[in-house]
Order: structure tokens, then C-alpha cells, then sequence
């Protein structure tokens, strides 16, 4: 059925049991609309659909290549034009503006009730499944503003006339959704069931959703929920925060989940990899001078306060830890081999493909941790506890209603990275926490697929989004990794132009364009 609303239903995720983990299954049967709504089992499978499709971590990866973090150096790979903004256009093959999950979502939602199951399991499941679909028109609705409200199945006519809904509109169902579902999912899970959305994981989203259209009230009422749940807390060391051995930690509230044991549900991370790992790497996600200076010194300075201690020669000695847990810079050795983008005989040569000549770490810190980084089965983090934190000392600051609540929720956050705490009396007012925190959500997140939204509901795409990008300063790194700067220039990536008439919005499709006889497109595009 070739329209805009394709029902597409991943039948092949598995139905779950008490001795493995959800996504750990194979399929046992095929099923057919006639035999499959006649049981427990059944309803799980059709659940687990939804789930297959929900996000994907390789996408929140890339995502700070849209972003003032990262660059894109492959344009065939479709993302460096959403860093750029000079090629972006309705004929962008990249894109969210899909409605597979939400279809299926609907698919499930309007047959469920057809089973015979236990009233608990069901109102679960179907919590859980309105959730997914509310967490897809969030992302969209972010993306591209207004945005087709589907909550039923359509024919093809109905579904090729579909106008496009108010952003409004799609915000307020999903935050009524939230709203909803979050009281009748669990608090936590366990065993076979860890992964699964909870109560925490809606209140989160909401709060997240609130902050990110300005109800700054209520997006500190749904974090503080999240917070006096009292199942969440950091997880001690931030770099092992993001690897396998330590997946569903105290701070994971949600995440996509994947199995290196099973080639269906694996996750490519050789995008974050210097092209030099063996084994291979494609450096596709490139780190930007920009977030590279964002780091504060490990004494809580900026590295422009002339008291910080910065040296421009050794310009990561006593910083942050989160750097280069983060980040692989020039000299550092990856997985045996000297990352070194100087050498011109380097698979890592910057000039090449204009690499920045910083690569990402997080996530794939320990090259060990995997067999086949192409086919990797880290869970990918969508939601952390560390997030619900700051939004809420954000959406306390945005109000002006600074108290020790704000401090002690920036300060788990600051000292768990390796931070000291607030200066209360360097940061006091309003604003002054507004640069603090802010500067704090970029280093903490970054590498989770939320740089664009923050540039986008702060509106500084025309700070940070314009002008040239630069990378790694310019030198010559030995065998040992030693390096010796050879001039004050930063190699040169490409120049980026933001136009904010138009671009804190993407474009509609063009494909979408065609199809569907109501949609209308996004302003100057």
C-alpha cells in the first residue's frame, strides 16, 4: 500500500518470556489479521512491534552533526546538510517525516481490546504503546513544527488528504497522553522485562516536552515527580555510564535497546570510530572546535577566565573529565593505534575528507567492549536521569525561582562529571545560570541527539549555526602520541549560513509533497 501512512507490522520482534530479556526472541510464527489477537503472548508480540521501530540510536548519534557539535565530512551519508543548511531542501533523502511507528501504534491501539488477557497487562501494554507514539509526534512536531495528528488506522484516500495538524495541537496530545499513561505504568521492572517504558520514563518525556515549549512551570512539577520517585539516581563514573556491562544503571530511564547476539538488533557505532581502528571506522560524526571549548577546566573555570589556568599549548591538561570521555583528540590512543589527523599518510588525515580531526569516544570508549563495532549491542540512551536534573534546575531558572534546589540539581550533574560545585556567588542571577546551565546540558548531553533542539528552543541558531567551522589546531603528533602545535590556526571545515526565517524548521519532504494533496510546506523553503 503505497501511501503516506505505511502499515508496516514488525512481526518478527519476539514475544517475550520470563528467562531473557524482551528483545531477545526469535519469532515463533507468523501471523495473519484473523488468528493473531487471541492471546497474551499475541498482544506482546504486537507490542514489541512498536518497540522495534521506536527511535533509532544510530540517528541520536548522528544527530549532533545537525547541530553546532558535530560536522558531517560525507555528504552522500545526507547529513551534512543539516549542519550547513546550504543544501537543505524538501529533496533532503534524510528525514523523520515517517509514520511507520505510529502506524503501528494505531494498528495496535485500535485491536487490543479484542484480547482476552488479564485487565493489568493489558492497560500496560497499551500504556506503553501510546507512549511510543506520543514520543514520535514529539520529535516531529519539534522537527517540523505542524505536523499530521493520526490516531486511528486510514485508508488510502483518507490518508493522501490528511492536512497537516498545528504544532499546538500535536503538543497538547502528546502531553495529554503523558499525562494519561503515566499513572497506569510500573515504577520499575525487572529481569525479562528490564528496557520496558515506565512511569519515570513518562514523566520524563513530559518534562522534557513542557521544557522544550516553554512551560516552564510544569516541566519542573514533571521532573520533580521523576525525582521523588526515588528509584533514579547517577550512575558514579560517566564514562562506564555508556557501556554494555553496565546497560539498565540507576540513571538509564529509558533507552533503545540492541543485542550484538542477534544480527536483527544490533546498532552500527563504526560511525563514531576513527577510520584508522582496526577493523575499520568511518569517522562520520566529527567533533567540533566549538564543543570542544565548551568544556570548563577541572577547577570550574571557563577556559577564557584569565584565572582558569588554560594553557593554549596544552589545551587538555586539567579539564573537565567529560572531554575526552567524550572525545578522541589528536595524539590519543584508540584501540592501539595514535588517532593522528596531521599525517598525511593517515586514514585520520583532516584534509581528506575535511575531518575536524576530533572523533567521538562516548559510547565506544573501550573498543574491547565489542566484537564488530558495524554490529554493536549497546542500548542507546534516550532519556537519563542526569537530563531530568537539569531540566528541572532549568525550568526553575526560566521562572527566576532560584533556590538551593536549583544548585543541588547542578551540582549532582557538575560533580559526578569531575566538576566542583556552583559558584553561588559567580552565578546568582538569572542569566548568569542561564549561561551556566545551558553550557552544562551541552557537555553532559552531548552525543544523545539534543544540541538541535536546545538551538532551536533558545533560538542562538544565528549565534552558533553561522560562519566558519573549525577543527583540531594545526601540528605534528609523533609515534607515541606526543604533539607539537606548528601554528595558532584550527584546520578549517566549511562555512555554515543559518537563515532563522527558516531553518529552526526542516523541510516537508518533497516525496510527502507529492502524495499528500493537503500538506502544505514549511516557510521559505
Amino acid at each position: 500500500m503505497k501511501n503516506r501512512l505505511l502499515i508496516i507490522l514488525m512481526l518478527s520482534v519476539a514475544i517475550t518470556s520470563c528467562d531473557k530479556n524482551f528483545l531477545d526472541k526469535q519469532p515463533l510464527t507468523e501471523y495473519s489479521e484473523s488468528t493473531l489477537w487471541t492471546g497474551p503472548n499475541d498482544a506482546i508480540a504486537a507490542c514489541n512491534a512498536a518497540y522495534s521501530n521506536f527511535e533509532d540510536g544510530q540517528w541520536v548519534v548522528y544527530m549532533d552533526d545537525a547541530s553546532d557539535n558535530g560536522h558531517n565530512p560525507y555528504p552522500w551519508e545526507g547529513w551534512q546538510e543539516f549542519g550547513n543548511m546550504q543544501l537543505l531542501s524538501p529533496n533532503s533523502w534524510r528525514s523523520k517525516y515517517d509514520f511507520t511507528t505510529i502506524t503501528t501504534c494505531n494498528w495496535f491501539l485500535e485491536n487490543i481490546d479484542k484480547t482476552p488477557m488479564d485487565h493489568d497487562l493489558l492497560t500496560r501494554l497499551k500504556g506503553e504503546v501510546r507512549f511510543i507514539r506520543a514520543y514520535e509526534y514529539f520529535e516531529r512536531a519539534q522537527l517540523y513544527g505542524d505536523f499530521p495528528l493520526v490516531t486511528k488506522m486510514l485508508t488510502t484516500t483518507e490518508a493522501n488528504e490528511i492536512p497537516r495538524s498545528p504544532k499546538a495541537d500535536v503538543v497538547a496530545f502528546v502531553l495529554n497522553e503523558l499525562d494519561t499513561i503515566a499513572p497506569l505504568l510500573p515504577i520499575k521492572y525487572e529481569g525479562a522485562d528490564l528496557g520496558r517504558i515506565t512511569q519515570g520514563a513518562a514523566w520524563a518525556l513530559k518534562a522534557r516536552v513542557e521544557l522544550f515549549n516553554e512551560k516552564y512551570a510544569e516541566s519542573a512539577v514533571s521532573a520533580k515527580k521523576v525525582m521523588d520517585l526515588g528509584v533514579y539516581s547517577l550512575f558514579p563514573n560517566y564514562q562506564d555510564l555508556f557501556r554494555m556491562k553496565n546497560e539498565y544503571n540507576s540513571e538509564i530511564i529509558l533507552d533503545r535497546g540492541y543485542l550484538e547476539t542477534d544480527p536483527n538488533l544490533t546498532v552500527g557505532l563504526m560511525v563514531l570510530a576513527p577510520e584508522s581502528t582496526p577493523g575499520g571506522g568511518w569517522s562520520s560524526v566529527n567533533i567540533t572546535q566549538s564543543l570542544v571549548d565548551a568544556y570548563e577546566m577541572a577547577n570550574g573555570k571557563t577556559i577564557d577566565d584569565p584565572a582558569s589556568g588554560y594553557n593554549v599549548d596544552k589545551p587538555f591538561v586539567n579539564r573537565d573529565p567529560r572531554l575526552l570521555q567524550t572525545v578522541i583528540i589528536p595524539g590519543a590512543e584508540y584501540a592501539g593505534i595514535i588517532f593522528n589527523p596531521m599525517d598525511p599518510n593517515s586514514l585520520d588525515y583532516w584534509p581528506t575528507y575535511n575531518y575536524t580531526g576530533y572523533v567521538g569516544r562516548k559510547y565506544i570508549h573501550y573498543k574491547s567492549d565489542f566484537a564488530d563495532l558495524y554490529k554493536a549491542g549497546l542500548n542507546i540512551p534516550l532519556i537519563r536521569y542526569a537530563e531530568v536534573l537539569l531540566t528541572y534546575a532549568e525550568a526553575k531558572i526560566e521562572q527566576n525561582q532560584i533556590d538551593q534546589t536549583v544548585y543541588d540539581a547542578l551540582n549532582q550533574v557538575r560533580v559526578r562529571g569531575g566538576l566542583p560545585k556552583v559558584d553561588q556567588a559567580k552565578y546568582a542571577t538569572q542569566a548568569q545560570l542561564r549561561t551556566l546551565l545551558r553550557r552544562e546540558r551541552r557537555v553532559e548531553l552531548a552525543m544523545e541527539g539534543l544540541r538541535w533542539y536546545d538551538i532551536q528552543r533558545w533560538k542562538i541558531g544565528n549565534e552558533v549555526m553561522n560562519g566558519p567551522v573549525y577543527g583540531a589546531r594545526l601540528s605534528n603528533i609523533d609515534a607515541a602520541g606526543n604533539v607539537t602545535y606548528t601554528s595558532k590556526d584550527h584546520a578549517k571545515i566549511e562555512d555554515r549560513v543559518f537563515d532563522p526565517a527558516k531553518n529552526y524548521l526542516w523541510p516537508v519532504p518533497q516525496s510527502q509533497m507529492d502524495l499528500g494533496k493537503n500538506l502544505t510546506q514549511n516557510p521559505n523553503y
